[in-house]
């Protein structure tokens, strides 16, 4: 026995509102968390070795704020830019004053036995303000170009699939109008 047209209409029509209600949602939140990001300077790191270990362990996610070099504290853990090399985030173990408003600061990463070679001068770091370990992965699949690609494609068909006009006649005459169960359309 085969489903009634008007409950599979239904239904159809329920899954096809729902499912562009939370591509909505979604795309909400990814819009206010970009708009807080850019207003509180807040970005991501990936960590790719272990060097934090155990506070923040190889493959974690970290979201970082930047700030002054002057807001650092004895214990921060913080990533500096370094010229020509990968940005590195440590734990803070001196802080001293350098010209102008930058400061020379001297880091180590809690695996590590010594403190990195030489102190970093900076004028601004980013510090953690959390981490969740194992997050770096999937986000970095995530970030592959063929599976933004393909989110993109399967996002599209979705909305085209939500959107696409439903009624039964080819004209478009009769949408939006509801038959009773017995009446036909004149011909």
């Amino acid at each position: 026995m085969s489903t009634p047209p008007i409950r599979a209409g239904r239904f159809q029509h329920r899954l096809r509102e729902m499912l562009l209600n939370l591509a909505a949602a979604g795309g909400a939140v990814c819009l206010i968390a970009v708009v807080l990001a850019v207003a509180f300077n807040i970005t991501l790191i990936l960590f790719k070795t272990g060097s934090m270990s155990p506070t923040i362990p190889a493959g974690s996610l970290a979201v970082v704020r930047g700030i002054p070099a002057a807001e650092v504290k004895i214990g921060d853990v913080v990533t500096v830019d370094r010229p020509g090399k990968l940005p590195i985030t440590h734990r803070v173990q001196t802080v001293e004053p350098a010209e102008g408003a930058a400061r020379a600061i001297t880091m180590k990463g809690d695996a590590n036995v010594e403190a990195d070679p030489a102190p970093y001068v900076v004028e601004r770091v980013r510090i953690v303000l959390w981490s969740a370990p194992g997050l770096a992965y999937p986000l970095a699949a995530v970030a592959n170009p063929v599976v933004l690609g393909a989110t993109t494609v399967c996002v599209a068909a979705l909305v085209s699939w939500v959107l696409w006009p439903r009624d039964g006649s080819r004209s478009g005459s009769g949408r939006g109008q509801r038959r009773k169960r017995g009446q036909h359309a004149a011909v």
